[in-house]
C-alpha cells in the first residue's frame, strides 16, 4: 500500500508543480498540415514540448535542423494541450498511421498532459496512471461515457500500430521540467513516468530514448541562471534555445540507438552531435 500511496503522490505533485503554467487545446482546424513527400519521413507525435508557438518553442520544430532534407523529410504532427489520450480520441493518430511508410521513423512523447485528472478538472486529457490494462469510465459533458485506458496502453498501441505498417518506432520519456532543489542544482524528473515509457518500449519491441536523462545530464554541467534561461514560462515550456537544446539531445539519443536509425539523413549539424548511449 505504501509503494501505492507514494506513486499517486508523485502523479499528483507531477500534475500540481507547474499548475502555473499555461496548458491551452491549441486549435489547429483552420491550418493547413504539412503532407510527406516521396522521401522517407521522420513523423512526429507529441505535446507542446514538441511543437509551440510564439515565444514558446518545442524540439520537433528544430529537429530538422540536424537532418539533410534532400534526404528525409520531417512531419511533426505534436501539438499543444494533448495527452497520449488525447492524441488518439482526436484522430490525429490515425492520421498519422494513414500516411507512415516502410521505412519512416516515428518518434513518440507524451506525459505533460497525461498526469491531471481524467475528468474536466484535467480538461478530460489525464490518462490512467501507470500501463496496465486498467481503464476509468469518464462522464462527457455531452452525456456519453469514454472509456480512459492507462498512460502506457496509448503508448503501447502507437508502437504497435506504427510498427505493424514497417515503421521504426521510438518512445521518448518526457523532457523535464525546470526544477532545482534548495542549493539550486537541478533535479532529475519523471521518475516513474520514465521507467513506465521505456517499459512499453521493450514490451512492444521497439526503441527508447530516456530524453528527462540525456537532458538532465546536460542541465547537471549548467549554472541555475544558464537553465532558466532556456524556458520560456515558470518551468515547461522552453524557448528557442531551449528548444534547440532538447532537439539536439534527441538526435543524440538516436544516434545511441541499435541500428543507428538516422546515420543516413544526418546534416552536417546533426554529425557533430555527440552520441549519447543507454
Amino acid at each position: 500500500m505504501g509503494a501505492i500511496f507514494r506513486l499517486l503522490a508523485a502523479c499528483l505533485l507531477a500534475g500540481q508543480l507547474f499548475a502555473g503554467d499555461e496548458r491551452p487545446v491549441v486549435d489547429d482546424s483552420m491550418e493547413a498540415k504539412e503532407q510527406p513527400s516521396a522521401l522517407p519521413s521522420v513523423w512526429i507525435a507529441g505535446d507542446s514540448t514538441v511543437k509551440n508557438r510564439g515565444e514558446m518553442r518545442g524540439w520537433g520544430q528544430d529537429l530538422g535542423d540536424y537532418l539533410d532534407p534532400r534526404k528525409v523529410q520531417v512531419v511533426n504532427r505534436a501539438i499543444g494541450g494533448r495527452s497520449s489520450r488525447t492524441f488518439l480520441t482526436d484522430g490525429r493518430w490515425d492520421e498519422i498511421l494513414g500516411d507512415i511508410k516502410r521505412g519512416d521513423l516515428v518518434l513518440i512523447q507524451f506525459g505533460h498532459n497525461d498526469v491531471g485528472p481524467l475528468d474536466e478538472r484535467g480538461k478530460f486529457r489525464g490518462s490512467v496512471k501507470g500501463i496496465g490494462d486498467e481503464i476509468e469510465s469518464v462522464a462527457k459533458p455531452d452525456g456519453s461515457v469514454e472509456t480512459v485506458h492507462s498512460y502506457g496502453w496509448y503508448l503501447k498501441h502507437f508502437a504497435r500500430t506504427a510498427k505493424s505498417k514497417g515503421a521504426v518506432v521510438v518512445l521518448c520519456s518526457p523532457v523535464p521540467h525546470k526544477k532545482f532543489d534548495r542549493q539550486g542544482r537541478p533535479l532529475r524528473d519523471w521518475d516513474t513516468w520514465r521507467g513506465w515509457v521505456e517499459a512499453c518500449a521493450r514490451a512492444e519491441g521497439v526503441s527508447f530514448i530516456d530524453l528527462a536523462e540525456i537532458i538532465g545530464r546536460k542541465y547537471d554541467d549548467m549554472e541555475t541562471a544558464e537553465i532558466e534561461a532556456l524556458f520560456a514560462d515558470k518551468g515547461t515550456h522552453t524557448n528557442a534555445a531551449g528548444a534547440r537544446l532538447n532537439a539536439c539531445a534527441v538526435i543524440a539519443g538516436l544516434k545511441g540507438l541499435p541500428g543507428a536509425p538516422v546515420d543516413g539523413w544526418l546534416s552536417a549539424a546533426g554529425r557533430e552531435i555527440e552520441t549519447s548511449r543507454p
